[in-house]
């Protein structure tokens, strides 16, 4: 990922360029304070991610040396194995939309009202929520560099479908394969695109576990209940506030585990109603 930092920037200033070039009326294009946060969210989590992967690689490893079982890596199983950590994320991924302690990490990368390369580049201060989905691997025996290798290629490949410059593309591909019209669905905040299309690489996954949705309207992007602010801090950590809010006006045992447990649209409201019916 650190060497492919020029590669980004290059493809940024690309991106830009081609919007003072020409821009279709209903594209967002770039913001300098959108930008200048996302890429910034991006730095600090480079740092975090070391901190946090002192403790998430230390107990992954323990993983791989109880297991018995042993998939050696070889070349020709490179695409075997990118398909299972493709499926690994997916499953990570959708779970990090409908479990809100976990979508209290997430929601950072969707937290922009833009959506250009950029935003790619948004990502969670608190990144150690997503390694136990990448434990059956592991379990199975392949190596957890393995497991981190496809994982950096799929993050890679994530890049440049951030983008409003790509139409759909050939049918073929947009069948099997995410695409930027697939992704700008996954980031949109209207009913329809909520909580779709959590395919990596691939998005086959969604049409098989009918997660799926096509672009056939105008994207907005963002959160439901957006925060306007270019804080990083509020941004990396608002939603974890708010849990924390919600935890402490809770008054049985069963509307904190909801809190936690269920999806970010558990509302207060049905807290309430769960808090005078339910008991400790």
């Amino acid at each position: 990922m650190l060497y492919s930092v020029p590669l980004f920037i290059l493809l940024m200033v690309a991106e830009r360029v081609s919007y003072l070039l020409h821009r279709d009326d209903n594209e967002l294009g770039y913001g300098l304070k959108d930008t200048a946060t996302s890429i910034g969210m991006g730095l600090g989590s480079l740092g975090w991610d070391i901190l946090w992967g002192l403790g998430t690689a230390t107990a992954t490893l323990a993983v791989y040396h109880l297991t018995p079982l042993r998939i050696e890596f070889s070349w020709w199983l490179l695409p075997v194995f990118l398909i299972a950590q493709d499926l690994c994320y997916y499953w990570s991924h959708r779970g990090h939309h409908m479990i809100r302690i976990l979508w209290a990490s997430h929601v950072v990368h969707h937290s922009s009202q833009m959506f250009n390369l950029s935003t790619a580049l948004r990502q969670t201060w608190t990144g150690f929520t997503s390694w136990l989905f990448y434990l059956p691997m592991v379990a199975l025996g392949v190596n957890p560099v393995v497991v981190g290798f496809c994982g950096g290629i799929n993050l890679l490949y994530q890049f440049w479908i951030h983008t409003e410059r790509i139409d759909k593309m050939w049918r073929w591909y947009e069948f099997v394969f995410n695409t930027p019209s697939h992704h700008r669905v996954h980031h949109g905040a209207q009913g329809g695109y909520l909580d779709r299309n959590f395919g990596g690489i691939f998005i086959v996954w969604d049409r098989l576990f009918r997660s799926f949705a096509p672009e056939t309207e105008r994207v907005i992007y963002g959160l439901t209940k957006n925060i306007e602010t270019y804080n990083p801090l509020r941004v990396a950590y608002h939603e974890y506030a708010a849990i924390f809010r919600d935890l402490r006006r809770a008054r049985t045992w069963r509307a904190r585990f909801n809190h936690l447990a269920k999806g970010p649209g558990w509302s207060r409201e049905q807290a309430l109603l769960n808090n005078a019916s339910e008991p400790l």
